[in-house]
């Protein structure tokens, strides 16, 4: 991103016309591990093991930018992908038909040889939350990043099997965790997901926590606030329309690795403003 686009974004007189200011849940970093207690581990609402704090941001729009963000300079980009499968609630479908679209989408985007599917998330910030096979989900809104240094290969070799693993790796192939983020339903007019650039984030604001499942513990990175962080959204996304979010990267040179990312309210929705339901899939691209 260039320092004009900058300027013109965080030090303009005028608001472009549909960025926000919004409250935003930051980690307040402490001296033990923050650690989170999922709701599969406690059968109820998840736990926490740490304070957070809200901090008013401003969240500004993306497509006042077209098409110039990145997956390896910012950490996400905003693409148009209309898909075919019209029930995103039919796990049959999802798993058949979606997933294609999916693979197919990201070895074209990535130029990637492979693409593993491994999960798919349905949320909502309306009544109970979105249906899925564990339980329903609410929207996420603890700004957070879904892997870590630690936990991204470890994710990738649960996928890939240890041995395939270090195969890619040995033989030079880059493997990158991306999540494919679509509206189930458009408009979104609440709860839309906001993106942090990821080279306004230091390293320090990355806070390591524990996440703790019946059978494992995973782990992934909280976000602490600075000031120098800059935040995106693309309004009034459409079920034609994905965000591309990057969660780690094998690559450590320089290019964006983590995106920080967050569900937040506008300062337009009301209790009556139809709810966000989106789909999210997770997978790990060979390139």
């Amino acid at each position: 991103m260039t320092g004009s686009v900058q300027e013109r974004l965080y030090n303009h007189s005028g608001a472009l016309a549909a960025d926000v200011v919004a409250p935003m849940t930051f980690i307040v970093p402490q001296a033990d591990k923050p650690v989170l207690y999922s709701q599969a581990y406690t059968g109820g609402a998840p736990k926490f093991g740490f304070e957070t704090v809200e901090k008013h941001v401003l969240v500004a729009d993306m497509r006042a930018l077209g098409g110039t963000f990145t997956l390896d300079r910012e950490g996400f980009a905003l693409r148009t992908a209309p898909t075919a499968v019209e029930d995103l609630y039919d796990d049959a479908e999802v798993e058949s038909a979606y997933y294609a679209e999916i693979r197919s989408l990201l070895k074209t985007e990535l130029g990637a040889s492979e693409v593993a599917i491994f999960d798919a998330t349905r949320r909502s910030d309306g009544g109970a939350g979105a249906r899925n096979k564990d339980g329903n989900r609410g929207a996420a809104t603890r700004i957070h990043v879904d892997y870590t240094a630690k936990s991204g290969p470890q994710r990738a070799r649960d996928v890939f099997g240890d041995e395939r693993y270090e195969q890619l790796l040995a033989a030079g192939r880059r493997i990158v965790q991306i999540n494919v983020w679509r509206p189930i339903v458009g408009p979104v007019q609440r709860s839309p997901l906001a993106l942090a650039d990821a080279t306004s984030i230091r390293p320090d604001d990355l806070v390591a926590t524990d996440q703790v499942f019946p059978n494992r513990v995973g782990e992934i990175y909280h976000l602490a606030h600075d000031e120098g962080q800059r935040w995106f959204y693309a309004p009034d996304m459409t079920r034609d329309e994905i965000l591309l979010i990057k969660g780690w990267d094998s690559l450590d040179d320089g290019r964006a690795r983590f995106t920080p990312h967050s569900a937040f309210q506008l300062p337009s929705q009301t209790d009556a403003t139809p709810a966000r339901e989106s789909i999210e899939i997770r997978t790990y691209a060979v390139i």
